[in-house]
């Protein structure tokens, strides 16, 4: 098993040792766009589980651990984290977490603060966080961005906001229930094969892509209601 190590100012490292042996848990925030960045981990040999639970009781750990005046989104990511890590589904010997942390003025950049202080309060002090950053914010041994990683990640938000928001647009209105939520699935399925044949990243085979994307939700047949 992977020795715990710190840094001079005691937090814990995800070390390259733990990159073989850990699970990294992350979760979920954004469900097209985290689930093409997974796969983008896993084809860096990271061995990382995109989170999809759900439910009352997700809030209710977030309560727990996190004050009520917090930001809603990082309670309900807190919460989901620390039910994971209760469900008795993983090694927690062997498990680490991912969140993102973007270094500007939102409260977003103290997620990984109160998430740290959330494990701590749980008796999880063992596991590691990730901070998923551009900024240089943190450092961790085992964990590391490389500009080929970029490329698919910078791409991988390109095709989840077109997924996300042609999605939107047309599952209120879709005639036959779930062809909408299938279609994502479908092209989801392409996206990761494509980033893990380092294809679907140059500027026109992004374009056809998005071209294609498009017209095969322009397919779905849909019946425009009034929608309160």
């Amino acid at each position: 098993m992977a020795e715990l190590k710190f840094n001079k100012n005691g937090r814990l490292l995800f070390t390259k040792e733990m990159k073989k042996e850990y699970t990294i848990l992350c979760p979920m925030m954004l469900p097209i766009h985290f689930e093409l960045f997974v796969d983008v981990f896993r084809s860096y040999g990271y061995k990382a589980e995109l989170l999809t639970t759900s439910g009352p009781n997700i809030v209710q750990e977030g309560l727990k651990y996190v004050h009520n005046d917090t930001c809603y989104p990082a309670l309900l990511v807190i919460g989901q984290f620390i039910d994971a890590l209760k469900s008795g589904k993983y090694d927690l010997d062997r498990t680490a977490l991912i969140i993102t942390q973007t270094g500007g003025g939102c409260r977003a950049s103290n997620y990984i603060h109160l998430l740290r202080k959330a494990l701590h309060k749980a008796g999880f002090d063992q596991v590691p966080v990730i901070s998923l950053n551009l900024s240089g914010l943190e450092h961790n041994p085992g964990f590391s961005i490389t500009l080929p990683m970029i490329r698919k990640m910078v791409a991988a938000v390109i095709y989840g906001d077109a997924l996300m928001l042609l999605d939107n647009q047309v599952k209120p209105y879709e005639v036959e229930p779930g062809a909408s939520k299938r279609m994502v699935q479908k092209w989801t399925a392409e996206l990761c094969k494509q980033f893990r044949q380092s294809e679907g990243m140059g500027l026109k085979k992004e374009e056809a892509n998005l071209l294609r994307i498009v017209k095969d939700f322009a397919s779905i047949p849909i019946k425009k209601t009034p929608k309160i």
